[in-house]
């Protein structure tokens, strides 16, 4: 099945509630893990729904996150910069920004589905009165994040690395790399779960090692625990708080802004586009959502000329 039949296979059974969008698409491809492509498509066609659960009971996101800001607060160190990989329609995100007074200089996060972060961008937008935060939202793969190394004070996600299971490592390597202070993950605590909530992550294809995984890689962790609310109790949430060894020095200056997702280097927004002038690539902008994805690079060797810079 071509690639628009199937959309369209997908939105006549997602409209009759009759599918699992996940499950049927790796059913398709005949893979048991699930792809970015699996994941992309099934926030797509949910995107919206998030919004719509936060604003019939918003007190539950706030409640949720509370622990989390208290943590963020309470941390010693450098607390610039706060990004969220895996932000979706940035609920969490928010409703984090209206309960931390620290002063970010830069705040943001990125998502694989453009109706995602467009509806993220809207949502920021209403409730920018309560937070006064502002925020930078992206198109955004969280195995080839769009920052450069160390470039955010505290990175952190909820439930994000989630479906990824049997790629705990690499997300984290990626994680960590853009992390410059704290890494915090409150994704399902599979080691720390009960037999009936592992059986149902292992149905899903969680993670299951996310723990395990930081420990072989020699992070600094400093908790390790159940996160103390979840919003499914068969989907424990677990805190994993990490430390970063290697930061960016006080002589490097704080890092600002987004970078090439292919080469690293800086990103400059030049008309409806960001632009890096050492991979020459060029990244549209599309209703406002900058498109930071490999597949969206556009070869423009003459941008700065056109451009007149």
């Amino acid at each position: 099945m071509n690639q628009v039949a199937l959309l369209q296979r997908i939105k006549e059974l997602y409209q009759k509630k009759d599918i699992n969008i996940i499950e049927y698409l790796k059913k398709q491809d005949g893979h048991a893990q699930t792809s970015r492509q699996d994941i992309m498509i099934s926030y797509d066609f949910q995107a919206g729904s998030y919004v719509n659960a936060y604003k019939k009971a918003p007190d539950k996101v706030w409640t949720f996150v509370q622990r989390l800001a208290s943590c963020i607060e309470e941390l010693p160190g450098e607390k610039q910069s706060i990004f969220e990989p895996g932000i979706g329609e940035a609920t969490t995100f928010a409703a984090l920004m209206a309960q931390i007074s620290i002063p970010f200089v830069f705040s943001g996060g990125a998502d694989v589905s453009w109706s995602r972060i467009k509806t993220a961008q809207q949502f920021v937008e209403e409730m920018r009165l309560a937070s006064g935060m502002p925020s930078n939202l992206v198109l955004g793969d969280m195995f080839e994040l769009p920052l450069e190394d160390n470039a955010v004070d505290i990175v952190y996600t909820v439930h994000a690395v989630e479906p990824n299971g049997g790629r705990e490592k690499e997300i984290l390597t990626e994680l960590y790399r853009i992390t410059n202070e704290y890494l915090i993950l409150l994704e399902p605590a599979y080691e720390l779960a009960n037999t009936e909530a592992r059986q149902r992550m292992e149905r899903h294809g969680y993670i299951q090692n996310l723990y395990r995984s930081a420990k072989e890689l020699g992070y600094d962790i400093l908790t390790w625990e159940l996160y103390g609310m979840a919003m499914n109790p068969l989907n424990p949430t677990g805190f994993l708080v990490i430390k970063k060894r290697q930061r960016r020095s006080q002589a490097e200056g704080y890092v600002s802004g987004f970078s090439c997702p292919i080469t690293k280097t800086r990103l400059e927004k030049i008309g409806n586009a960001f632009f890096s002038k050492e991979s020459l690539l060029a990244y549209p902008i599309v209703n406002e959502v900058p498109c930071l994805m490999k597949e969206y690079a556009v070869v423009a060797t003459k941008m700065n000329e056109l451009y007149g810079r």
